[in-house]
């Protein structure tokens, strides 16, 4: 840094009488003015980039903390304290966009890996007249039906000790409903052949085997109670993640 700051002042001190000493005629002479421009341009350039990257930064800076200021308000739709009948421990660092449910049942390991939740999108409007306000509109019902717009990806696994197949269930769960996306029995190997049979969708079972298949899971706490919970805790988890972003974003600037 010193030293082209030493070559920015040696430029702007010496090549002027350098070219005027080379002058000689008055092509010369034309030619010195033209360096000594360029070199004053140079600097001027910039200085303007200087100050314009820093009012840039502070633009940015003083909207991450009006956005941290808003995203710190607490929420009291969510639940602070998971409930007495929650029958799994919680594996929650910070960092990581999903936790980690594990519990015992009998002599089954269940495990859940739960991720942050999803906002369903809104339809648009097919009237572009009324397209602004509708949205607008739309925006305000979306803050206050939130919840019930959300839900959250589980993966859960039931093995039975640290050998043997395991059950893998991908779900979908709502404030209300758990929907079953995905059923398959996995071999102890994690084998990743494609060719290994796993089953058929979920979808296409009896409808009496896919119930028995829900009543599987709410006997081990996946139930509609406990997503409920999840979905309340993934949205606090979420808001937190977004205010140590901010926060790790604002620190990455002021440097």
């Amino acid at each position: 840094m010193a030293f082209s700051s030493m070559i920015r002042r040696a430029c702007s001190t010496v090549v002027v009488p350098i070219a005027i000493r080379a002058v000689g005629s008055p092509r010369g002479y034309h030619r010195a003015a033209m360096i000594s421009s360029i070199v004053q341009n140079s600097r001027q350039l910039r200085i303007s980039t200087r100050l314009f990257s820093t009012s840039s930064d502070e633009s940015l800076i003083r909207t991450l903390e009006s956005e941290i200021e808003c995203a710190e308000q607490p929420n009291h739709k969510i639940l602070q304290h998971k409930p007495e009948s929650f029958p799994f421990e919680i594996q929650d660092n910070q960092g990581e966009r999903t936790i980690l449910l594990t519990r015992k049942y009998g002599d089954e390991i269940i495990e859940a890996e739960v991720d942050v939740p999803i906002i369903s999108p809104l339809e648009d409007s097919d009237d572009e007249a009324e397209e602004g306000e509708k949205a607008e509109n739309k925006k305000e019902e979306k803050e206050e039906e939130e919840g019930e717009d959300s839900s959250i990806r589980i993966l859960v696994t039931v093995s039975k000790g640290s050998v043997g197949p395991r059950l893998e269930f991908g779900l979908t769960a709502f404030p209300d409903e758990i929907a079953i996306d995905s059923f398959s029995i996995k071999p102890s190997d994690d084998s990743d052949d494609q060719l290994v049979y796993e089953g058929p969708n979920f979808s296409d079972l009896d409808e009496s085997l896919q119930n028995a298949l829900r009543k599987y899971l709410a006997d081990r706490g996946i139930n509609t109670s406990t997503a409920a919970f999840l979905l309340e805790y993934m949205t606090n988890k979420d808001m937190k993640e977004y205010v140590v972003w901010l926060e790790n974003l604002k620190n990455f600037i002021k440097k």
